[in-house]
């Protein structure tokens, strides 16, 4: 399955969502996992312990200079992988032969759809943009990042917009909605809440993310928080999060196989 991570603005937790979640299903429930790191900020991939200026990201691949399985990285948990990211990406849609290409935005989804992975986890940029827009054509679903602040959630209306609107060319879904920073006695946790319900109806997640330094100081040591602070409350609530977002993501798989056959059984017929 392919999740495109993603919010409408930056400090939502999108990235360490990204590495825990993908971590930790690679770690505890033994999925083979890549993640990729699709944000020319590179953070995904400075937060698995690798420097961007040595690494060769995506961006050759689109321009058909490398093959993926070339840029493609162990890290240092079995199972998980890293296509990791620099700051070639940074506008690469308007370089070489994507600058020509009309149909440019399809170029990550044909990529990634033959590769043998269990989930594929795409860390995309807090904007819409060319890359948030590939990552979401490629995706099967999306799992949106938001906190319980005023900005975050109006950003969060707006990629409803878009999300709704890609949905209908693309068959995108949203997985989920995740809050990160969550303070359980927040005075406004019901408002918030209550928006988000507006906006993707049922699509709040049970599981919150409690703010924690120690999810910062897992990046320090370029590891996530199961390994570098195992018993904090992150570590905790990102398991969590991994097993439900694992059970809706196997009910998304199969409704999609449902589809698929459904449109075959159509073809055949016809």
């Amino acid at each position: 399955m392919i999740i495109a991570t993603t919010s409408f603005k930056g400090g939502t937790a999108k990235t360490s969502t990204t590495l825990h979640v993908g971590s930790a299903l690679a770690e505890y429930h033994k999925k083979k996992v890549l993640l990729i790191d699709f944000d020319a900020q590179a953070n995904l991939t400075t937060g698995l312990g690798f420097d961007p200026d040595e690494q060769d990201s995506l961006a050759p691949v689109l321009q058909g200079e490398k093959k993926l399985e070339e840029v493609i990285l162990k890290t240092s948990i079995p199972n998980l992988y890293l296509a990791p990211a620099d700051a070639w990406l940074e506008r690469v849609e308007v370089t070489g032969s994507l600058a020509s290409d009309r149909y440019s935005h399809e170029r990550l989804k044909e990529m990634l759809r033959p590769l043998d992975f269990d989930y594929i986890i795409i860390d995309t940029p807090p904007s819409i943009c060319w890359l948030t827009e590939s990552a979401l054509i490629a995706a099967h679903s999306a799992l949106i990042c938001v906190t319980p602040e005023f900005y975050s959630i109006k950003g969060l209306q707006r990629l409803g917009i878009f999300i709704n609107n890609m949905s209908e060319r693309h068959g995108l879904s949203v997985l989920g909605i995740t809050l990160s920073f969550w303070n359980p006695r927040g005075k406004t946790n019901n408002e918030f809440q209550q928006v988000i319900e507006n906006t993707f109806p049922g699509k709040l997640l049970n599981a919150k993310i409690r703010r924690d330094i120690a999810v910062s100081e897992a990046t320090i040591y370029g590891k996530p928080v199961f390994k570098t602070a195992p018993k904090c409350r992150a570590s905790d609530d990102y398991k969590i999060l991994t097993k439900e977002l694992l059970a809706k993501s196997k009910a998304a798989l199969q409704e999609i196989g449902e589809k698929q056959n459904a449109e075959l059984s159509c073809s055949a017929q016809s």
